[in-house]
């Protein structure tokens, strides 16, 4: 799969970046895989499920934010570092979930009812 170039999620309330460096797992492969076999998750990254509402640690090296999100990009839920082994889902209201580096939504400001907004690129790639 050729890497297309990442995009940003920005806050829109407060104008902050949660990801700088964000990208969809748009195959099943992307999807399956997730952020299995990484060894961290820098600052500014984030992987993005679509059509998604539950997701697992299970096999995970280190501790992530899920923001799950409506179809609109708002934020309908958070969990905030989620060790591994965890589990967090089903939400009812979801339709995708952003992971984020743990703390990421701290720093970010973010607060559930937050909109985001998806900026720059083709709003599509692959994380390294």
């Amino acid at each position: 799969m050729a890497a297309r170039a990442a995009f940003q999620v920005v806050v829109a309330r407060t104008g902050r970046p949660l990801a700088t460096r964000a990208a969809r797992a748009g195959t099943w492969r992307a999807r399956l895989v997730g952020l299995l076999g990484r060894r961290s998750l820098s600052d500014g990254e984030a992987l993005v499920f679509e059509r998604c509402r539950a997701i697992h640690t299970i096999g995970m090296r280190f501790p992530i934010d899920a923001v799950f999100v409506d179809r609109g990009w708002r934020v309908v839920a958070l969990k905030p570092h989620l060790g591994s082994g965890k589990l967090a889902g089903p939400i009812r209201k979801a339709w995708g979930v952003v992971e984020l580096s743990a703390g990421a939504a701290a720093r970010a400001g973010l607060a559930v009812g937050d909109q985001l907004q998806l900026t720059g690129a083709s709003h599509g790639g692959a994380l390294p």
